[in-house]
């Protein structure tokens, strides 16, 4: 993957129609702000229950979209990364559904992960307490299939999303299909969806163990057989993301977002240079996604300690809840369906309580740390939380899956914020230094001073946390014309 900044986004939540009114957007709009484009579901159906991670067929493009030709054509000019959704596919899907009706007389029988396949003897109460969770309650759903019998199948999420046997011959061809489809389509990079509860061991936490390792392992040497690369989704303990960077192309840098928000609230920088000199290199940074901020990624667990004291992660909570004005309390937890036990849905925006300088501070920051960048297409505008859509829908994440106008896109883009982020993300896209060395300058905890260096060429922030003020010096081609202070 090029090594510029990507944009993430739903086609159709972005003013798009289909994908080929986002190729033109990205080509108008948006142009020179992205190499590459990180399109969110756009399988079929893009609605479902969880907005389109919960594919009926993930071998398809939504015909409200396009189709894969599309897809083909877009990748000529912009690299493009898809979800391959590896834990789980829609109960409403031919062959869940041909599975209810046939039980194990379905061709389709072995596809799907039952309780009964991970505890032939029955299961006790510690086995059950064992299972990391990542919602509340037990990771099964009763059906009653067609001859009257009973069966009890693998939730882990909703009751919607049918966990996949991925150690069949089944789910094992399904995922090698749809890797074979992305190929013919030009997809350059994947990212592993919900990867580390693929697989289930009856005696553990059912959560990242050896054998789910061994599984990533074994499906990125099929996609780089392929020329795709794997980004590893995977919210957890930082000892243990360092742990999989080893093993994988790449890597979310989920604890960064809210290190950021630590750094600016507190003007210190500490928590987050810590960070930085033992962080993996090979990440995709993010401030925000599609789901929630991650809260487990800075968090202690058990008798080790996190990225951040527990008694300063809860201020740094209240104070994203405080900013927001409680709106974030309104999306998070009990509040609304489709619990994300450690996450904070809000807006980065809101986070920062709507403030423009802190919000450009907090990109800088981003766009200066080892990693390829990414940016969520309602942070590209700096925007505050849709509390209309969370209302229609009580799903929390919706507070920051805003549905577009092309007249809305046309006032963000007309924006004095959108045109000084815009400045700092063609800068990040083409000054030389940020393919170089990266280097840490010893500051005090106030200051924040990173440089890239590559032979003659480098470039510099120097951040100010106490007077909130950042300043970037470079060399390449007009970037004195374009020094920014702010």
């Amino acid at each position: 993957m090029k090594n510029q900044i990507q944009l993430i986004t739903y086609v159709d939540r972005i003013a798009c129609k289909n994908i080929i009114e986002l190729d033109q957007l990205l080509t108008n709009e948006l142009d020179g702000l992205f190499g590459g484009v990180h399109i969110l579901p756009f399988f079929y159906p893009i609605d479902g229950e969880d907005a389109g991670f919960d594919p009926i067929n993930h071998k398809k493009v939504d015909p409200r979209l396009g189709d894969w030709s599309n897809i083909k054509k877009l990748s000529n000019s912009t690299e493009i990364m898809a979800d391959l959704i590896v834990n789980h596919m829609s109960a409403d899907s031919v062959e869940f559904k041909d599975f209810v009706e046939k039980g194990e007389n379905s061709p389709y029988a072995s596809l799907f992960l039952t309780y009964d396949k991970v505890f032939p003897k029955g299961a006790t109460e510690k086995n059950l307490l064992q299972i990391y969770r990542p919602r509340p309650g037990f990771p099964f759903t009763k059906f009653k299939l067609a001859d009257g019998s009973q069966k009890l199948v693998w939730t882990t999420f909703t009751q919607k999303q049918i966990d996949i046997d991925v150690f069949s011959e089944g789910g094992n061809a399904y995922l090698e299909e749809i890797l074979a489809i992305y190929q013919q389509a030009g997809i350059k990079m994947i990212r592993l969806d919900a990867a580390g509860y693929a697989i289930k061991k009856a005696g553990t936490s059912c959560f990242m163990i050896p054998e789910t390792f061994d599984f990533i392992d074994e499906l990125t040497k099929k996609a780089r057989a392929k020329g795709i690369a794997v980004l590893v989704e995977i919210h957890s303990f930082y000892k243990t993301q360092i742990e999989i960077a080893k093993k994988v192309d790449f890597v979310y840098d989920f604890a960064l977002p809210v290190l950021v928000l630590d750094t600016l609230f507190n003007a210190d920088a500490t928590n987050l240079k810590k960070w930085l000199q033992i962080a993996p290199r090979n990440v995709v940074t993010v401030l925000d996604t599609h789901d929630g901020i991650g809260i487990v990624d800075v968090a202690s667990e058990g008798d080790e300690d996190g990225l951040i004291p527990d008694n300063v992660l809860d201020n740094i909570v209240n104070k994203m809840h405080a900013n927001s004005e409680g709106r974030s309390l309104k999306a998070t937890g009990a509040a609304a369906s489709n619990l994300d036990l450690y996450q904070v849905n809000c807006t980065y925006f809101e986070a920062l309580g709507s403030n423009e300088v802190s919000y450009l501070m907090a990109r800088a920051i981003q766009f200066f740390v080892p990693g390829i960048p990414q940016v969520y297409y309602v942070g590209l505008f700096g925007d505050e939380n849709d509390m209309e859509l969370l209302a229609k829908t009580n799903v929390g994440r919706d507070i920051n899956r805003h549905y577009y106008t092309k007249e809305e896109i046309q006032k963000k883009t007309a924006s004095s914020l959108f045109e000084k982020l815009s400045q700092l993300m063609k800068l990040r896209n083409t000054h030389p230094a940020f393919n170089g060395e990266f280097n840490l300058e010893e500051s005090s905890a106030k200051y924040l001073e990173i440089k890239w260096v590559l032979n003659t060429e480098s470039i510099q922030l120097k951040m100010d946390l106490e007077n909130k003020s950042f300043e970037i010096k470079g060399a390449a081609n007009e970037v004195e014309s374009l020094l920014m202070k702010v």
